[in-house]
């Protein structure tokens, strides 16, 4: 069956499932299966929409089909020397780059070159009544008006089937170094935002367990620089302490307990929380391991302006994602009824009533 055949099969699914009123399940690689709430329905299988549409590596973007292997399109870029500036977890072999863009996951590169949301230039996707429509493009300047596009990233297929997607990359960095500091929780999120202010190349940062890591991308030159003003000791495993974060293999995420995914300001204090805390992005992103009631857990973060998200071994009880207020939810409502009118795509995948 051609790409052709597949799409038109996709989009038939689609018009028969909304003629029927019957909610689909979209099924592409299924390694973030844990992550939302689960759905029923019947499965739609973008999997196999596979493949590379274009490439020019002088022009900075990529643009693949929805089921593409994420590894296939990181190996390409790689053979040319680039790489996604939003560095995407992947969770599994089998994930996918529409799976990773449904998502909006990024990975310890977020804080500082920007999210999966910020790189996407242009799709196209299935709405819930079974139409083929095309955003954006795939280049800055033909993003204009109401990004739809970037609409997508995060909606985890509540809103259309991704079809198609276009994301800028970058080039890889020259060299990277990594170093520790043996250092308390408050010292750390202190030195991490002295060394934000002084325009270092500084491209991930963690701290748990009484050690900040901080990760430093560039030139050869411009690392060696910034690692006498940052200081530390050299971690010479680096690259394999970053991609096992990026990939939750690492000790800290090995529990049964519930993980939660905090995001608050990145000055926000310590907070005061049952449980162990990683830390990532400055600060921005907290993983709380926790057996903590989630109004408990949610009322800390919301003292700070932040969310709070189950993200993984989440009691069947619990909300996942953090409860949206009257607006919000009203909104998330109209955009719902606009792309979605008979609510067939992964309904309830993120709210009971979405």
């Amino acid at each position: 069956m051609t790409d052709t055949d597949i799409s038109s099969d996709l989009q038939q699914q689609v018009e028969q499932a909304y003629a029927s009123k019957s909610a689909l399940r979209i099924q592409g690689g299924e390694s973030k299966q844990f992550y939302g709430r689960r759905v029923a329905g019947e499965a739609l299988d973008v999997s196999q929409h596979q493949g590379i549409i274009n490439y020019e590596p002088t022009e900075l973007v990529i643009t693949a089909r929805a089921g593409t292997p994420l590894k296939e399109l990181e190996q390409v870029l790689s053979d040319n020397n680039q790489m996604f500036g939003f560095e995407p977890p992947a969770f599994g072999e089998s994930a996918t780059l529409g799976g990773t863009i449904a998502c909006n996951l990024s990975g310890p590169r977020r804080a500082f070159a920007g999210s999966a949301r910020d790189f996407v230039l242009g799709s196209r996707i299935i709405n819930g009544k079974g139409e083929s429509l095309h955003f954006g493009g795939e280049v800055m300047k033909n993003v204009a008006g109401y990004d739809v596009s970037r609409l997508m990233c995060g909606a985890m297929g509540t809103l259309g089937v991704l079809l198609e997607v276009s994301v800028k990359v970058l080039p890889r960095h020259e060299t990277e170094v990594t170093v520790v500091h043996e250092l308390g929780v408050a010292d750390s999120l202190k030195k991490v935002h002295d060394l934000a202010i002084r325009s270092l190349p500084i491209s991930a940062t963690r701290f748990d367990d009484n050690a900040l890591h901080i990760r430093i991308s560039g030139t050869e030159g411009a690392v060696l620089a910034a690692q006498k003003a940052v200081g530390g000791e050299v971690l010479e495993t680096g690259n394999d302490f970053w991609r096992r974060l990026k990939e939750q293999q690492s000790g800290f995420f090995k529990t049964e307990s519930p993980v939660w995914r905090l995001s608050l300001a990145s000055n926000s204090p310590v907070l005061n929380t049952d449980g162990r805390i990683l830390y990532e992005w400055n600060g921005a992103q907290r993983w709380l391991i926790s057996r903590e009631s989630a109004g408990s857990i949610r009322d800390e973060v919301s003292l700070y302006g932040g969310h709070a998200v189950c993200f993984r071994n989440c009691p069947e009880q619990v909300q996942v994602f953090h409860p949206l207020d009257s607006g919000l939810l009203k909104i998330h409502q109209q955009l719902k009824q606009a792309f979605d009118p008979g609510s067939i795509l992964n309904p309830g995948q993120m709210y009971a009533d979405i």
